[in-house]
């Protein structure tokens, strides 16, 4: 898909972004049956215009979810930007068939072009390399905003440590995370015209927010269906220590279980990790298979 040859907003710089979003809530939401022909005529016979109708009523959903990386100090334009790319790649591959909404596939897409934008504007070597750092970096305002609401500068000790064994990092690697992101979050009554309009009164879409909590709700019961299913390939004793490491509303220590299956806490600790590393790869492959996110 060519977005030269489509005719929708083109956020070009900072300075436009009040006339870009005042453009973009002009576009109709789509209702289910609308949408599956459109996605069915682009399809089948390439029609532009059709796709174009797909992009343009789901540009908000793209303003919407790029709201929540604001606070990695880049241009809201082109983050936006970015997100508009993985919108046009989830039209040009959605298959309606499939049963579910555009939103809730599009916004796989949208967050992993929004991701890797930032991704390569902070460079990876300063960042870090590792699955689990750049679950930090994208996961750190998240818990921290449960943990530790409305704190500025460093984090208290117990709430480092708690971050730290969640997303399975160092504390050092917490504390430095923090500082990298620390006065980099931008308000959200930062204004972006000259009339002082502010971003709140432009994000709040009754419209959006209740497609945006569909597709999302959408989302995690799929999530629940896949772990559901993948979670089967798993022996018994897997199952019961993954459960009772990482399922489990009251996690149970590694001596207790050691005693339990009666090997030792450092065997606990490679089957629990394998255990996960074999969930993860099904629910990916799955995912992949049933058309629920970029396909790499």
């Amino acid at each position: 898909m060519n977005s030269r040859s489509m005719k929708f907003p083109v956020l070009s710089n900072e300075g436009g972004l009040s006339a870009y979003l005042d453009q973009i809530k002009k576009f109709p939401m789509l209702d289910a049956e609308e949408e599956y022909m459109l996605a069915k005529n682009w399809k089948s016979t390439g029609n532009v215009k059709s796709a174009e109708k797909l992009v343009t009523s789901h540009l908000r959903l793209v303003a919407k979810i790029a709201m929540g990386y604001k606070g990695y100090g880049l241009p809201l334009n082109e983050i936006i930007s970015e997100g508009n790319v993985g919108l046009m790649q989830a039209v040009k591959k959605f298959e309606p068939e499939k049963g579910f909404r555009l939103a809730t596939y599009a916004m796989w897409w949208i967050k992993a072009s929004i991701q890797e934008y930032i991704l390569r504007s902070w460079s990876l070597v300063k960042i870090g390399t590792t699955t689990a750092q750049k679950k930090l970096f994208f996961n750190l305002k998240k818990l921290k905003n449960q943990i530790a609401p409305r704190t500025e500068g460093d984090l208290r000790d117990e709430h480092v440590k708690d971050i730290a064994q969640k997303l399975n990092v160092t504390e050092n690697e917490v504390v430095s995370m923090n500082r990298r992101l620390s006065g980099r979050e931008q308000s959200l009554n930062t204004p972006i015209g000259e009339d002082g309009e502010e971003w709140q009164d432009w994000v709040v879409d009754n419209d959006m927010d209740q497609e945006l909590k569909f597709a999302q709700q959408e989302e995690m019961e799929q999530r629940k269906d896949l772990l559901h299913d993948s979670i089967k390939i798993l022996n018994d004793r897997e199952k019961q220590i993954l459960y009772s490491r990482r399922l489990s509303e009251e996690p149970e220590t590694l001596e207790d279980l050691s005693k339990k299956f009666k090997i030792s806490r450092e065997r606990i600790r490679q089957i629990e990790n394998k255990a996960f590393e074999k969930l993860q790869k099904h629910m990916l492959n799955s995912a992949k298979s049933k058309n629920l996110l970029p396909a790499n």
